[in-house]
C-alpha cells in the first residue's frame, strides 16, 4: 500500500473514530411512562385514580420546555361541566443535580365533561431553566383542577419514578457545587458589602490623619 493511501486510510479511521466519540459524550434524554396514583380533594370527598404520567423536554434556547401529558382520566365532577369550566394545572418535581419544581398548566377543556365520569387533562407545558449543569430528573407532582368555583387537588401517593431523565447545562456552565447566582439581589449585597469596605476603610483613614494631625499638635 502506498504512503499516500496508508495517510488516507489512517485519516478515515481517525474521522470515524471521533465520530463515535461524539455520539458517545452527545447527552441523552431517558423518558418513562410513569403510572401515578393520584389521591384527589373533591368538594365532595376524596377519590382516586391511576393515570400513566408522561413527560416530554424541548430544548429552547438556554431553557427546556416541558410537556406533561395524562393518559388516562383522573376525578370527577357530580355535575356536567360545561366547555371551558375546568382548568388544570400540576408542579414538576426537579431533581438531581438541579433539585427545585416547575408549574406547567394547560387550557381549559375545549368540550363539555359529563356528570360522574373521569375527568381527562389536557397536556400541561412549562417553562424550565436549568441553574446547575448535571443529570435532573421529572418527576409527576400535584395536579390542581380549578371548576366552577371549587379547587380539587390530587397528590401522587405510591412515590412514582421520574418520568424523564435529562443531561442540562446552565447558562455559564454552573456545576451542582457551585452556587448560582438567583438575580439582582446578589449584585446589590455584592455592592452592599463593597460599600460598607471602603466606608470602613475611609473611616479608618480619617481616623489616621486625625491621630497624625494631633500627634504634630502634640510636638
Amino acid at each position: 500500500m502506498s504512503y499516500r493511501n496508508r495517510k488516507r486510510t489512517a485519516l478515515a479511521a481517525a474521522a470515524a473514530a471521533a465520530g463515535s466519540a461524539v455520539l458517545i459524550a452527545a447527552p441523552a434524554a431517558q423518558a418513562a411512562v410513569v403510572d401515578v396514583d393520584y389521591q384527589c380533594r373533591t368538594p365532595i370527598g376524596p377519590k382516586g385514580a391511576v393515570s400513566p404520567i408522561d413527560i416530554r423536554a424541548e430544548k429552547s434556547g438556554s431553557a427546556y420546555r416541558l410537556t406533561m401529558s395524562f393518559e388516562k382520566g383522573v376525578s370527577s365532577s357530580p355535575v356536567e361541566l360545561g366547555k371551558g369550566a375546568m382548568n388544570p394545572s400540576a408542579v414538576i418535581e426537579v431533581g438531581g443535580a438541579d433539585p427545585g419544581e416547575v408549574r406547567v398548566s394547560g387550557p381549559a377543556n375545549a368540550e363539555a365533561i359529563p356528570a360522574n365520569t373521569p375527568i381527562r387533562i389536557n397536556d400541561l407545558s412549562g417553562t424550565y431553566t436549568p441553574r446547575r449543569s448535571g443529570k435532573v430528573t421529572f418527576t409527576a407532582g400535584v395536579l390542581t383542577i380549578k371548576a366552577l368555583g371549587t379547587t380539587t387537588t390530587c397528590t401522587p401517593r405510591n412515590s412514582p419514578g421520574p418520568s424523564l431523565a435529562l443531561d442540562v447545562t446552565a447558562v455559564g456552565g454552573a456545576s451542582a457545587s457551585e452556587l448560582p447566582r438567583t438575580g439582582p439581589l446578589d449584585s446589590a449585597l455584592a455592592l452592599g458589602t463593597l460599600g460598607g469596605t471602603v466606608l470602613l476603610t475611609g473611616a479608618a483613614g480619617v481616623l489616621w490623619l486625625t491621630r497624625r494631625g494631633g500627634a504634630r499638635a502634640a510636638d
